[in-house]
């Protein structure tokens, strides 16, 4: 006796995991509808939860690689000053990665996990932290125009989603804020001082300037900012992911103009001139046209692969190596400290 095959019918027990996930998922909405942020105990969605890592990872690994090119000057700087402003700056970056690696961790990974992914590769960081440093006037580049990348970018994150994040946000912002004015207050130093220094203030900005525009705000959203269409396809596709689940506010074509209409009047105020011919206001638009972005002549020139991100990379295993000695033994401390407590408090149980 022949018949139509019997359909698969799912489990009872697969049936209440699917209403499970339907009901945290439909909570988990709600809560980002009420505005209502992200804790580490929450439920949240596996995708929503492997945005976050990836996302504060990159900027945790762009901070502490980004020390570098402003660290090489440490040694260098012209007065007492310079060298003692620039060598707090220094000390921010490496604050704010560890602010970051700690609100990484309340998502379930370890920092050595992160920066052992950095270390081979697995992991990236900004790329625009690729560019060598070749002049003093590069520190304040560096601050003025990559730093203000970096609130204009990040700003919006003190109000992520994430609550852990948020809060990490904050603190990272107001101290990148002051970053951005010590690198214009270095540069209009520069740019007040004899021509050689003006020339080299124009020269820094020459090679920073499109890099930051490039680089510090990720791929293009739109083929209008200059990416190819598949390019821009999943620049968006990203970009509605993460303004869906309250990780962005914006995508990053409007964070990138918010940039150019911030620095353009900045620019002439120094009197420097940003290396872009397309620069020219638009008052239909009420915002600065900017030429389009070759992307693909920065992800040649400060890929992975070239001669100053093998250094840098280089660099960062060869300063986490040296330093093994400090953290075993912070380690060797706490778990002596762990143990006497343990032991107290048994003594004190048995008195």
């Amino acid at each position: 006796m022949s018949g139509a095959p019997a359909r698969a019918t799912a489990s009872p027990a697969a049936d209440a995991e699917a209403a499970s996930q339907a009901r945290l998922t439909a909570e988990f909405e709600a809560l980002l509808a009420e505005g209502e942020t992200v804790e580490p105990r929450d439920w949240m969605p596996d995708g929503y939860r492997r945005m976050l890592i990836r996302q504060i990872a990159q900027h945790a690994h762009s901070e502490i690689i980004g020390m570098q090119p402003e660290g090489a000057w440490l040694t260098r700087a012209p007065s007492l000053h310079r060298k003692s402003v620039l060598l707090a700056k220094v000390q921010d970056e490496a604050g704010h990665g560890l602010y970051l690696y700690s609100a990484a961790e309340t998502l379930g990974v370890d920092r050595a996990e992160l920066l052992a992914a950095l270390h081979r590769g697995q992991q990236r960081y900004a790329a625009t932290f690729n560019h060598p440093a070749l002049t003093w006037a590069d520190t304040g580049a560096v601050a003025w125009l990559t730093d203000g990348a970096a609130v204009i970018n990040q700003a919006p994150l003190c109000h992520t989603s994430y609550g852990p994040y948020a809060r990490a946000m904050r603190r990272v912002c107001q101290e990148e804020a002051f970053h951005v004015r010590q690198g214009y207050d270095l540069m209009k130093a520069l740019c007040e001082g004899t021509p050689a220094q003006k020339a080299m203030a124009q020269d820094a900005v020459d090679r920073w300037w499109l890099p930051a525009v490039a680089l510090m705000f990720g791929p293009p959203d739109t083929e209008a900012a200059g990416g190819d269409a598949r390019t821009a396809a999943l620049g968006a596709a990203v970009s509605r992911r993460a303004i869906a689940w309250g990780i962005k506010r914006h995508t990053n074509d409007e964070l990138r103009q918010r940039f150019v209409d911030h620095c353009v009047p900045q620019a002439k105020r120094l009197g420097l001139t940003l290396p872009d011919p397309g620069i020219r206001w638009n008052e239909e638009r009420g915002h600065y046209d900017f030429g389009p972005v070759d992307w693909e002549l920065y992800r040649g020139a400060l890929g992975d692969d070239t001669h100053t991100a093998r250094q840098r990379l280089a660099h960062r295993v060869a300063a986490h190596e040296d330093g093994a000695w400090v953290r075993e033994a912070a380690a060797a401390y706490a778990a002596r400290q762990s143990g006497e407590d343990t032991a107290g408090t048994s003594t004190e149980a048995v008195a």
